[in-house]
Parts: structure tokens; C-alpha cells; sequence
């Protein structure tokens, strides 16, 4: 099986990033990249004017249209050091020509040197990076701990019905986990996951990795039922549980969904708790909705908060997560969850060289999520591009914010156009496999409005 995905692009692929980039320079590079696409736009637009005086309109329509038949088969480098020349050419003979006339005129001040002209470029895009972060990504330290707070006391009734109706399932300490706990959540705290971690005999199970599967998948392990010889079925509460001989994800995640979405009695709950908890029928995992109440019972227009119930097997560094919307069909293969080794390999960089490569992520996954055309643009690949990019670039403190973030972008382009980005611990996986070739289209081409 192959994992790295493939997807073939028409010769118009650079154009259609061209468009994209011409139709959402704000979004993309912010004030200042605005500006720079801005003067290059109007150099052309003098070019153009130019050749217009000097031939006639067929002659320019033919110029017109052999120039962007080369651009649009140029590669990105090419085509960014062509409006690097073209803008360095406009503006230095623009510069000259406005020393030449202030020499004409002493009363008037020197103007600004080129270097300070695109330091101020570049302080904008700086602070509107800033403010971005600040009124659209970030989220309240009043809003977080809300959240948590809600969302604990719903896991401790979770955990106490458990432990009352089935004593004997061997249940670890259940907690809290995800984008919320981690401080990497954007624009509203709204969900938050259970983590329900199951207790397995280490004599009687055995975690295989998806490699030595007939799966043969990176991400699809599978949990292997040993010494039935010594200790047959019936002495591990999970034998229940067993298809063909391996614990099935499917059926535990369809267990514990029923025992708690299904047993509990969430409206006397939520009466006790100045809640509305509802189980989500239907969904892709076992989840509860949480929306609040004011002091007279009245429900608050804030946003619902949905905390989803993630049964979980831990071994080591291994995690292994049962969901079968990622693993299917294969009802006994549990997931390989990676976000743990990335969300610690990027507290450990940062923690390392004071970066900000989670400042960075947010705001990447902030403008996605706020942006319908990106919105099916997950976290993942966001979090794998920054550790690529930091395995060359090592300086991501706060004043480099602007650079990084450009980076990130232009990246982000290069990986959308191969339909390619291999995940940073298991390059066998290609986390924009799952994205259709309209979806990255429209990423590239159809997404409007303003970064700020």
C-alpha cells in the first residue's frame, strides 16, 4: 500500500497560485506584503501602458499573452524572484527620482533611507500579525478556564456512573486532553476530549505496530490477544471484546458510548449543574454538547462546547486511540495518535530557544479555521509543516514572527501544489491525503476575504 499520495496538477497550477495570492494578499502576507504585491502590480501596469505607446494593441496582446504563458509555467522561486526584480527596479529608480527633485528643493526634509522604509514594511506586517493573534486567534485565560472547569466536573460524573454500574472494567484515571489543555486552541474554547484510558494485562495483550500488520498501514495497529494456551478467554474483561482474536476499537468505543450517552441521566445532571448536556447522536465519535445557562435557567448565546470521549490504550510513548472513522473498515485497528510527540516536540524547540512556533501555529490554524475555502485544512498538517520548516530554520523568536509566518505560507503553497505533506515522524503518512482535489482548488484559488 502506498501512504504518500499523489495528485497531478494542469500546467495552470502556478497561475491558479498567482490568483490566489494577487486575490488574498492581505490575507496571505498582511499589510506589508500588500504593499509589495501592490507596487509590483502597478510596475507592470506601467510596463503595459509603455508598450501600449510604442505598438499597437495586437502587438501588446500578443506580449501580454506570451508573458503570462511564462509565468504561469514557472515554478514559485522563479516567479518570486521576478517581482523581487521587478519591485528593486521600480523602487530604486523611484528613490533616485525623488532624491533628484528634494535636491531642487532644501527647504524640504531628506526622506527616509530604503532600509528604513522596509524596516517600517515589515514592523506593520510585524503588528498586525500581533493584533491578529491577540483578537482573533487567542483565546481569554477566562474562557479556558471555564471551559476546563465545566468540562472536568462533566468527566468526574462520567467517572463516577462508570465506576458505580461497572466496577470491574478496569478504567484508568480518566482526564482532560487536547488542543485546550495544551494552550493551542483558537478563536473559541469549544471542545475539549475525554481521554478514557482502558487498562490491559501486559501478559495477555500485545500492541502490534501497523508495519507488521496485514494492514500494513503506519497509523493502524492492532492489539493481539496472547497466551490463550496459559490463560484462556474469560480472564481479561476485554475478552468481550475480541474479533478474530484482536481487541476491537469499534466495539469498546461502541460500549463506552452506550453506557454513558446512552445510560446516564443527563437531564438530571444538567439541572444540577445550571447546563444543558445533550448527547450528539450520530456523529463520527461518542460526543456530549454542553450549552450554558444564565442564573434564571435561561440557555446563553455562547458558543456550545462539545467534549468528545476518546477511549485510549497507552504504552510508553504509544498512544493508541479508538477511532473508527479513521481506521475504517478495519473494525480491530486502533489509531496511532501523533499529536502527542508534536505537540511535545514543539514545547521542547520553543522551550529551547524561547520560539514561538506555537504563537505560529495558532495564528496558521486561526486564519484557517476562520476561512471557509481553508477550513478543511486540520491541525495536523499545520504542526508538521512548522517542524519541517524548523529543521532548517532555527531562529523563531518573537521579532522573526513575520518571517516564519510567510515561510509557513509560501511552504504551505509548495505542499497544497504536490498534494503532498509527509508527516514529520512517519513520512510514510501523507497528512493531505483526505483532501479532494476541489477542496485544494478552492484553498488555492476561490478563497476571499481579509486577514485582518
Amino acid at each position: 500500500m502506498n501512504f504518500q499520495g499523489s495528485r497531478r496538477r494542469g500546467e495552470d497550477g502556478i497561475g491558479m497560485v498567482i490568483d490566489f495570492l494577487l486575490s488574498n494578499a492581505r490575507l496571505v502576507l498582511g499589510i506589508g506584503g500588500a504593499a509589495v504585491l501592490g507596487i509590483a502590480t502597478l510596475a507592470v501596469k506601467r510596463l503595459i501602458e509603455r508598450a501600449g505607446r510604442a505598438a499597437d494593441d495586437e502587438k501588446v496582446e500578443q506580449k501580454l499573452a506570451e508573458s503570462w504563458e511564462e509565468l504561469s509555467s514557472a515554478s514559485p522561486e522563479t516567479i518570486r524572484k521576478g517581482i523581487e526584480g521587478v519591485v528593486k527596479k521600480h523602487v530604486t529608480k523611484a528613490v533616485r527620482q525623488q532624491k533628484g527633485d528634494l535636491n531642487q528643493q532644501p527647504q524640504m526634509s531628506k526622506p527616509e533611507s530604503k532600509s528604513k522604509r522596509l524596516q517600517l514594511c515589515v514592523l506593520t506586517l510585524q503588528e498586525r500579525l500581533q493584533q491578529y493573534y491577540q483578537t482573533r486567534a487567542a483565546l481569554t485565560t477566562h474562557e479556558v478556564q471555564r471551559a476546563q472547569a465545566l468540562a472536568l466536573d462533566i468527566c468526574t460524573e462520567i467517572q463516577g456512573f462508570l465506576h458505580s454500574r461497572h466496577p470491574d472494567m478496569p478504567l484508568g484515571e480518566m482526564r482532560l486532553g487536547g488542543s485546550l489543555v495544551d494552550d493551542l486552541q483558537v478563536v473559541t474554547a469549544d471542545h475539549v476530549c475525554l481521554l478514557m484510558p482502558l487498562q490491559l494485562e501486559p501478559s495477555l495483550w500485545r500492541l502490534i505496530p501497523g508495519e507488521e500488520t496485514l494492514i500494513t498501514h503506519p497509523l493502524h495497529w492492532m492489539v493481539r490477544r496472547v497466551n490463550l494456551e496459559y490463560f484462556p478467554r474469560g480472564r481479561s474483561y476485554w475478552d468481550r471484546h475480541l474479533v478474530g482474536g484482536y481487541l476491537s476499537a469499534e466495539a469498546v468505543g461502541n460500549m463506552l458510548s452506550k453506557a454513558v450517552l446512552e445510560t446516564i441521566n443527563w437531564p438530571s445532571i444538567s439541572s444540577v449543574m445550571y447546563c444543558l448536556i445533550r448527547p450528539v447522536p450520530g456523529g463520527p465519535d461518542p460526543r456530549l454538547e454542553i450549552r450554558l445557562r444564565d442564573d434564571e435557567g435561561v440557555e446563553t448565546s455562547d458558543p456550545p462546547l462539545f467534549i468528545s470521549m476518546l477511549p485510549l490504550l497507552r504504552q510508553e510513548d504509544v498512544v493508541l486511540t479508538a477511532q473508527p472513522e479513521l481506521t475504517s473498515p478495519w473494525v480491530n485497528a486502533w489509531h496511532l495518535s501523533l499529536y502527542p510527540w508534536e505537540t511535545q516536540r514543539l514545547a521542547q524547540l520553543d522551550a529551547a530557544d524561547d520560539g514561538r512556533r506555537r504563537h505560529t501555529l495558532q495564528i496558521l490554524k486561526a486564519v484557517c479555521r476562520l476561512n471557509p475555502a481553508l477550513r478543511p485544512l486540520r491541525a495536523a498538517p499545520l504542526a508538521n509543516l512548522i517542524l519541517h520548516l524548523s529543521d532548517g530554520e532555527s531562529d523563531w523568536s518573537e521579532s522573526s514572527l513575520h518571517v516564519r509566518f510567510q515561510q509557513c505560507i509560501t511552504e504551505l503553497i509548495g505542499y497544497l501544489e504536490q498534494g503532498a505533506l509527509h508527516s514529520y515522524f512517519k513520512p510514510a503518512v501523507n497528512l493531505l491525503s483526505g483532501l479532494s482535489e476541489d477542496q485544494v482548488d478552492q484553498m488555492m484559488c476561490e478563497t476571499r476575504g481579509d486577514f485582518v
